[in-house]
């Protein structure tokens, strides 16, 4: 749109909003459908009452068991174990 003199505030405003809509609108590429990876690491899931669960990564297992005691304290916790190259490791 060319704006000239004559052009009023509400054309330019209607304008914006229009042109702002069909931006937010566009969605850019191919969605995503490969899973994501989990990093290779000690897990343990912790779960506020009433809510979803998040996964929480240590690097060793006594980083895990620490952060376990802490966590445990207002949540529910539960350890998942060791995850390396996508795969849980069973001890």
């Amino acid at each position: 749109m060319i704006f000239d003199k004559n052009t009023t505030i509400i054309q330019i405003n209607s304008y914006i909003v229009n042109s702002y809509q069909t931006l937010t609108k566009l969605k850019m590429g191919r969605p995503p459908t490969k899973p994501a990876r989990l990093r290779n690491g000690f897990y343990i899931e912790v779960k506020s009452q009433g809510s979803s669960a998040i996964l929480i990564r240590r690097d060793t297992r006594e980083q895990m068991l620490m952060a376990a005691e802490d966590y445990s304290r207002t949540k529910d916790v539960t350890i998942k174990g060791e995850m390396r190259n996508d795969k849980w490791i069973a001890e």
